[in-house]
């Protein structure tokens, strides 16, 4: 079956505009045979998206109180900071809980948080922190609002490097309170994403009254020393905040912030234009055009820190055999694929397990990406012996970059003899069946920091398999060799040339198809004020940069 049939799936997907980047170059039989289809049926007129500025009085001073709704398009399933899985739990643990440390609004320069100051042994391997001594958790039913002193922060350390779901501190050995300011930091080796690591809301500082008091329940009534406490959490539906007036930085401005669980799109983008919400996130598809459009609110868009991508199963059935992935890679036009799902320039096309924002990124890499050859696809599925094709089982969340994902990959394999079944699930669900390896193909996207330590080490470290980063089981010893000795060199050059020979072999390796890389997309009222954008999709409402506040 010809990309002519496959073309017609992508039906106004193809109003683009410029993709840039790699995508699998077409062998020169199907680019002899196809390209006319492509150029017939695939291409089309660029769409123009007019941003029109939404502007309204604002006074000269700021204005206290009032209250933030901010929509979120998949329920948080566990606000437990070693326990989180998605972004829509940190969302909510951000403005909660503090870190040790934290990035400013650029993702640029670590900065003081709980800590005041740090010092560094010389052979790298202890981290001394000064703690504040001004701090004091919010209120709660094991404790009433206490001072927050080194030993949370040596507690919390040691319960993350033992409990955390995505593996957070694996490279932290012990942590242990000095005196009541001071914390010690004891790592397994030298690692040069330490401090990185502390900024993340995985290891944010929680009373240990709480976590034992409420035992498996604690994610449920999340206790923090943030800027908003948490008065209330609905599952599926929404969390409400209320202003800490004690928070150590200063009075947050907002009385409230409620963030709603807002799965379908067109209703996401619809409460913010009636003003049901003021900030709508991860916007995807035609709401994109939409928000920019609507002379009354504003779209946000900057460049991600994030891959889109289809994960084989390195370990059990079809996938676990090389010559399937490369098959299924083969069968995939990688620029068509993104075109289908970036259609209002909300990303752009990629190839590789890396960001290009990433400071590991090569992109001499990129020829090694299997070429777009339905007939060679074809051919090692019946090398492999499935000639007679193979039934895979996709696990994807309600997002419409996966469905639309799912959808074209569907179309694709389907023309080499593969049957993809979609299972589109909610996100504690897809979360569970992912990290336990149970899905042949599961789809997602992966946002973090600059550093490929934070791509590679978690979905592609053998001792990451088990977790969301690497349910698919993926191991390599050679990769695991780089990934461990780019941890603990100090030079960034050299771990950028480590990072680019792990970079190598894993895509060698075959393991998922990584078609994109997604921008951060927002819609917001132009009646919040002070608030940043940032790279990594992460909301601040209140930090020594920031203090969002709504006019009234």
């Amino acid at each position: 079956m010809k990309k002519k049939w496959i073309a017609l799936v992508l039906a106004g997907a193809m109003v683009m505009t410029a993709f840039t980047g790699c995508g699998n170059k077409k062998s020169d039989d199907s680019a002899t045979k196809d390209d006319s289809a492509a150029t017939e049926e695939s291409s089309g007129e660029s769409t123009e998206i007019v941003n029109k500025e939404a502007t309204i009085e604002v006074p000269e001073e700021v204005t206290k109180g009032g209250e933030l709704k901010i929509a979120l398009t998949s329920s948080p399933k566990n606000l437990d900071p070693v326990k989180y899985t998605g972004t829509y739990e940190a969302q909510i643990i951000y403005q909660v809980c503090d870190t040790v440390v934290t990035y400013d609004k650029e993702l640029k320069e670590i900065l003081p948080s709980l800590a005041t100051e740090w010092s560094i042994s010389d052979d790298g391997m202890e981290y001394t922190f000064t703690i504040r001594d001004d701090v004091y958790f919010q209120p709660g039913e094991y404790q009433d609002g206490r001072l927050m002193t080194a030993e949370d922060v040596a507690y919390n350390m040691n319960r993350s490097a033992q409990e955390s779901a995505m593996n957070r501190l694996d490279m932290l050995d012990h942590a242990e309170a000095i005196d009541e300011t001071h914390v010690k930091a004891t790592l397994k080796a030298p690692s040069a994403v330490f401090l990185t690591a502390l900024t993340n809301a995985g290891n944010a500082i929680v009373p240990k009254e709480e976590v034992e008091g409420w035992g498996e329940e604690f994610g449920n009534h999340l206790v923090g020393t943030g800027p908003y406490a948490m008065e209330k959490f609905e599952l599926d539906q929404q969390t409400t905040l209320k202003k800490n007036e004690k928070y150590f930085i200063g009075e947050p401005n907002l009385d409230t912030v409620i963030f709603k669980v807002i799965t379908d799109a067109n209703q996401e983008v619809n409460a913010l234009r009636t003003g049901d919400v003021d900030i709508a996130t991860q916007l995807t598809g035609e709401t994109v055009k939409i928000v920019a459009e609507d002379e009354t609110v504003n779209l946000e868009k900057m460049a991600g820190i994030q891959i889109g991508y289809a994960y084989f199963n390195m370990v059990n059935g079809p996938t676990a055999d090389a010559k399937v992935r490369e098959a299924l890679i083969k069968a995939v036009d990688y620029k068509e694929l993104a075109a289908g799902v970036y259609q209002y320039g909300e990303g752009e096309a990629a190839c590789l397990p890396l960001p290009r924002a990433s400071w590991g990124y090569d992109e001499s890499v990129e020829a090694d990406v299997p070429s777009y050859d339905p007939d060679g696809a074809k051919k090692l599925l019946e090398e492999a012996g499935y000639g007679d094709g193979i039934t895979l089982n996709m696990y994807i969340t309600n997002e419409t970059f996966r469905q639309k994902a799912a959808t074209i990959l569907q179309s694709y394999w389907q023309a080499i003899g593969v049957e993809l079944k979609i299972n589109t699930v909610e996100w504690g669900t897809f979360s569970e069946t992912a990290a336990s390896g149970k899905a042949d193909v599961f789809a997602m996207a992966w946002s973090w920091y600059p550093d490929p330590y934070f791509f590679f080490d978690k979905m592609f470290a053998t001792s990451a398999i088990g977790t969301l980063g690497n349910g698919q089981g993926y191991s390599n010893p050679e990769v695991d060799q780089l990934l461990s000795d780019a941890l603990i060199e100090t030079d960034q050059a050299k771990r950028a040339e480590m990072y680019k020979k792990a970079l190598k072999i894993i895509t060698d390796d075959n393991p998922g198809i990584f078609y994109g890389n997604p921008a951060e997309c927002l819609g917001i009222n132009p009646k919040v004020q002070d608030f940043n954008q940032r790279a990594d999709g992460t909301i601040k409402l209140c930090t020594a940069e920031e203090n969002v506040w709504v006019v009234q």
